[in-house]
């Protein structure tokens, strides 16, 4: 005869191995500022996702964090963009500014490289936002999903803070 605590604990290995009790994804703002749907970047290769649906984020800060916990799979090395895989399989790419590829690196630290691990909330690059906006560049952050997670901004065009939560919800 089992004791009944010997059933919760089977049972909830059971869910656990089928994917009931699977840790969530965690995911945070990037950066703070206004948040936006895709669709409205000033960019047609944004705004018509030919990169992967994704949303924005007009910068009011200068450090821009991950996302979500993952491995830094790509640093542009004008610091522009980063590629992150989180555990989970979801790829996303944070990229900084429109057109900001031409200023080569100027107004970019970087803080990881490509092959670190990052946790939600770390910093990922440092970026003077006035040498962008000096250049004639949008500030403007995009965070696209290459492999078309479908996701809801949860208040689009509310004000949101770096390592906020709840500002995307992802589909099933």
């Amino acid at each position: 005869n089992k004791r009944k605590s010997e059933y919760r604990v089977s049972d909830r290995a059971v869910f656990y191995k089928i994917g009931f009790l699977k840790k969530k994804e965690v995911f945070v703002c990037p950066v703070d500022g206004k948040i936006l749907p895709i669709s409205e970047v000033n960019d047609p290769v944004f705004s018509q996702e030919m990169m992967g649906p994704g949303f924005a984020v007009v910068p009011t800060s200068k450090v821009v964090v991950a996302p979500m916990d993952g491995d830094v799979v790509t640093v542009f090395p004008t610091s522009h963009a980063f590629g992150i895989k989180s555990k989970n399989g979801i790829e996303m790419i944070i990229h900084i500014g429109i057109d900001t590829v031409e200023l080569n690196g100027k107004g970019f630290k970087p803080l990881v490289k490509q092959g670190d691990v990052v946790k939600a909330g770390d910093a990922l690059v440092e970026v003077d936002f006035d040498v962008l906006k000096s250049e004639g560049k949008d500030p403007t952050c995009m965070i696209i999903f290459p492999n078309k997670e479908k996701f809801s901004i949860v208040k689009p065009h509310s004000n949101v803070t770096t390592g906020q939560d709840n500002i995307i919800e992802f589909n099933k």
